[in-house]
Formats: C-alpha cells, sequence, structure tokens
C-alpha cells in the first residue's frame, strides 16, 4: 500500500499547485512516467518472486501462506488504506508548514511531541497491563532506542528538510527505492534469499527513479 504513495502525492502536488505539469514538456513527461515506472517496480519485489538467484535455507520466507480470517485482511486494509492516504496529506501538509516556518527541528520536536501523547494514550488503552510496559537491558531497550533515533528523530528532520530544500514529490519518490534498499541489506546482513522478482524489480525501480530524477533536475 505505500508504494501508491508517490502517485497520490503527485497528484496532489499538482491539486494544490506544488508541481507543474505540462504534457507537452518533456519534464513533466519524465515526472509521469517514471512515477508509473518506480510504482510497477515496487509492485513486481513484492508480488512477484521467481527463481532463487542466491538461495539461502535458513532465511524466512514472506511468501508462506498465513491463516487469517477474511474480515481480518478487509480491515487491515482499510486501515492501511486510511494511514496512507494520511501520510500523503500529511506530506503536502508539512511542505506547506515548513514554506511558512522554515524551522525543521522546531517542527519536528513538535510532531514528535504530538505524537508521543497520541500513542502513550492509545497504548494504555490498548496494553493495560503495566508489566508489559517495563523496559529491560536487552533487545527491548535496543529496539525502542533504534526506532527512537533512527525511525522518527533522524526520518522526520530528514523528511522535513528535504521538503523545504525539494518539496514533497522529490521526497515520495525515495520510498519505493527503500524496498529495493531492504532486499540488498536483507540479502547481505541477514542471509535472505534472493529471488529474481526482487532484482528485476529493484532494476525496474532504479529506473522510474531516476527518470523522476531527471525531470526535477532540469526544472531548476
Amino acid at each position: 500500500m505505500s508504494n501508491l504513495t508517490p502517485a497520490f502525492t503527485f497528484l496532489l502536488a499538482i491539486a494544490f499547485r506544488m508541481e507543474r505539469l505540462e504534457l507537452r514538456n518533456s519534464r513533466s513527461q519524465a515526472k509521469v512516467m517514471g512515477t508509473v515506472v518506480s510504482i510497477a517496480g515496487a509492485l513486481v519485489v513484492t508480488l512477484y518472486r521467481g527463481q532463487a538467484i542466491i538461495p539461502n535455507g535458513s532465511s524466512i520466507s514472506l511468501h508462506q501462506p498465513l491463516h487469517r480470517s477474511q474480515s481480518s485482511w478487509i480491515i487491515g486494509s482499510l486501515f492501511l488504506t486510511t494511514q496512507y492516504t494520511l501520510v500523503t496529506f500529511w506530506y503536502i501538509i508539512l511542505a506547506q508548514i515548513i514554506k511558512e516556518y522554515p524551522a525543521e527541528l522546531t517542527v519536528v520536536f513538535f510532531y514528535n511531541l504530538f505524537v508521543c501523547i497520541l500513542s502513550i494514550i492509545v497504548g494504555l488503552v490498548t496494553e493495560p497491563r503495566w508489566n508489559a510496559w517495563r523496559i529491560r537491558l536487552d533487545v527491548t531497550l535496543a529496539s525502542i532506542l533504534c526506532s527512537g533515533v533512527f525511525g522518527s528523530l533522524l526520518n522526520n528532520v530528514v523528511h522535513a528538510w528535504v521538503l523545504h530544500l525539494k518539496g514533497p514529490v522529490y521526497t515520495v519518490m525515495f520510498k519505493p527505492l527503500s524496498i529495493a534498499i531492504a532486499v540488498a541489506m536483507g540479502v547481505i546482513f541477514l542471509g535472505d534469499t534472493l529471488y529474481l522478482g526482487s532484482v528485476v524489480g529493484a532494476t525496474i525501480i532504479s529506473i522510474g527513479f531516476y527518470t523522476v530524477m531527471w525531470g526535477k533536475a532540469n526544472e531548476h
């Protein structure tokens, strides 16, 4: 579902006049075609496995059948659709905020503050057992620090900074590319099996990504 974020962001950026679209212009054509190609490549990585190129029997397969009820899949899909629709609006709104108030660290501070408050409220409602909140000096603490420093702080600071410099479309175009990076890191560090679909999809993503980058670079 996150692969649709670049397309939604591109449409909203055009609607709010953050991006220029001239269909007869080669730069605009490159941005449109590159966005479509990147999304197609991400879908290939996600949906098509193909033959194993670098097999590894110890890796965990993401294509094993999961026994879930049909209603669970429907509810999960609805939640994901809502989430990534809101993420698209968040990029547009944050770009406008940074334009009016170009202080990325301050904006990210208040963003993380309110996210923390909302997360505490939701967490207390969904997990009332106090022993579950106990932080131990093991992988629990490491995951919290990793998520806080890399997943929230650095991630949001970089996003806000790039939104200020390049706009929302440039920022979200790296999302499909992150799938190819995740596949490569999984093979290198986790011993995952490398499949033909991952290689083909990563190649398509790279072509679409650099096509959009070419269009954006020639605009300036």
